[in-house]
């Protein structure tokens, strides 16, 4: 068995600048903010775990855009109707009416 064969394999686009890569323009915002704040937070305490958190937080939505960009700007443009109009989509239910339907 070689060296590489015996290391295990590293996670498909895992660089922050892989993330970044696969982000939409609206989205590369946060990230950038998020990715601060981790690396701040981990300078200040020397622990990894908030900059591990938010890779991982951001490689799921990374790979969810890159799986189906158009969706996600679909989604983005229901949101802003939403805020903007403060009317709810079409055919959504309230989180109580959900519930409801869900015997929760």
């Amino acid at each position: 068995m070689t060296a590489a064969a015996a290391l295990p394999p590293e996670p498909p686009r895992s660089s922050p600048s892989e993330i970044k890569a696969d982000l939409l323009p609206e989205e590369v915002p946060a990230f950038e903010r998020d990715y601060q704040r981790a690396l701040k937070i981990a300078g200040d305490t020397w622990k990894l775990d908030e900059l591990y958190e938010t890779l991982a937080h951001w490689r799921l939505i990374a790979a969810a855009t890159r799986k189906d960009p158009e969706a996600r700007r679909r989604m983005f443009a229901a949101a802003d109707e939403v805020q903007r109009t403060g009317a709810p989509r079409q055919g959504s239910v309230s989180l109580r009416q959900l519930k409801a339907e869900l015997g929760l």
